[in-house]
């Protein structure tokens, strides 16, 4: 007779097989993330000893990445307790996950969750005792508001549509606790923007449609630090690269750095590729999706899905044809329309987002703002902070120490024809 057993049995001894090989990816690309962050390896060898987040539950609302692994892992051995949940629903990599779990650190998570799914573990997160809270887009620290949870005694924020959200909550109610906007950092957004995301976006692309980049014609919305990126590395591969813009002091920067500077309008019968890159609502509105030449391909590098109008194409094709994982294509009047990574973040849903010696620097500021953050959180104003100078130029001293180089300093003479200079000013 046929053990009635045997069948569930089999079943746990797959899924424990599969939870182990996910582990072992987990550990390998952690101890590779952790290998090329030198500068948060450092800060936590400075401070693990002293253990200064040992009173402290951290709430990190991140990508669930292999460099997120290494902040998590630096604060937990500075002593905080932890929870995560992911900012983005399709960027959970899953081995980074079972490994965080192996480590004791409470995940709220899972990849490719529903839209029901994926903010019930963000509501989790917000009622998990955390003392200190670290959002990526400022859903968390809106729900925290709106929600009205007590307990949390600060928080930072990472992007600059975190940041955003943050000023608009400010405005209309007012925050409940400081906020550090990490974002905001020199020694962050003027590279982990720039050039993380610019190289990561366009690898993203590569990796989801394998097209050459030479002679297209891409469309980048936005000259903002991602834009830059973007339009920056589409160059370097040979792109042709038009930029559109609301700021005119963008616009005329994209244009003296040598990009072409049009209307939206103008640009979306000639566009091979489109890219978000603004942080706005609808910047390529239904109007303009039925305008768009045929085999058109879309593409958003903003934080939100909210960039390109997708619910109207969804609306118009309820089950597009999947080309590619990650890639749809949808008819509409006749002409195809495909549409990358379901408008979601393309860096951190088609690839692993920003490189591991860039996140270095951005998520260096994170701890190195939460540390300061238990030392003066009495004495911080309800209201959105910069990251104290003094954080910003050691993470900028830090990185160039890790990449060898050394730089000169001012003499006394020159400190004192500045002072002088300068003193009636």
């Amino acid at each position: 007779m046929k053990n009635q057993s045997s069948t569930p049995n089999k079943s746990l001894k797959i899924k424990y097989a599969n939870s182990q090989r996910l582990l072992e990816t987990g550990n390998l690309s952690y101890e590779w993330a952790v290998r090329m962050m030198k500068i948060i390896s450092k800060i936590t060898e400075k401070y693990q000893r002293t253990k200064p987040l040992a009173n402290f539950k951290l709430g990190f609302c991140l990508h669930i990445t292999k460099e997120t692994s290494v902040l998590v892992m630096a604060a937990k051995a500075l002593g905080a307790q932890i929870s995560i949940c992911s900012a983005n629903p399709l960027s959970v990599q899953p081995d980074i996950m079972e490994f965080l779990r192996y480590n004791e650190i409470e995940v709220f998570a899972k990849r490719d969750p529903s839209k029901i799914e994926f903010f019930e573990n963000m509501i989790k997160l917000a009622k998990s005792n955390a003392h200190i809270i670290t959002d990526d887009g400022g859903e968390l620290h809106g729900i925290v508001h709106k929600r009205k949870i007590k307990g949390i005694l600060a928080g930072t924020e990472q992007t600059t549509s975190g940041i955003n959200r943050i000023l608009s909550l400010k405005a209309k109610t007012g925050l409940n606790y400081p906020i550090i906007g990490v974002n905001n950092a020199r020694s962050k957004h003027f590279f982990d923007n720039r050039y993380g995301t610019g190289q990561s976006t366009v690898y993203g692309l590569l990796k989801i449609l394998g097209i050459l980049i030479a002679g297209k014609h891409f469309v980048v919305c936005g000259y903002g630090w991602v834009g830059k990126g973007v339009s920056s590395c589409l160059r370097g591969l040979g792109a042709r690269v038009t930029v559109t813009e609301v700021d005119p002091f963008k616009a005329l920067e994209a244009y003296m750095d040598g990009f072409d500077v049009q209307r939206l309008e103008e640009t979306l019968m000639k566009g091979d590729c489109f890219i978000t890159c603004t942080g706005q609502r609808n910047v390529i509105s239904r109007h303009d999706l039925e305008k768009l030449k045929n085999g058109v391909f879309l593409a958003n590098a903003g934080h939100f899905d909210v960039e390109i109008d997708v619910d109207y194409l969804y609306a118009q094709n309820k089950q597009p044809i999947e080309r590619r994982p990650y890639l749809e294509s949808f008819d509409i009047k006749g002409k195809t329309i495909n549409l990358i990574a379901k408008g979601r973040v393309i860096n951190l849903v088609g690839v692993e987002g920003n490189s591991s010696e860039v996140m270095d620097l951005s998520f260096s500021n994170q701890l190195l703002s939460i540390l300061y953050i238990t030392k003066n959180y009495k004495n911080l104003a309800k209201d959105l902070h910069q990251v104290p100078t003094k954080i910003d130029e050691k993470v900028a001293q830090m990185a160039l120490s890790s990449f060898g180089i050394k730089i000169d300093k001012l003499t006394k003479e020159q400190i004192e024809y500045h002072r002088q200079a300068f003193a009636n000013f």
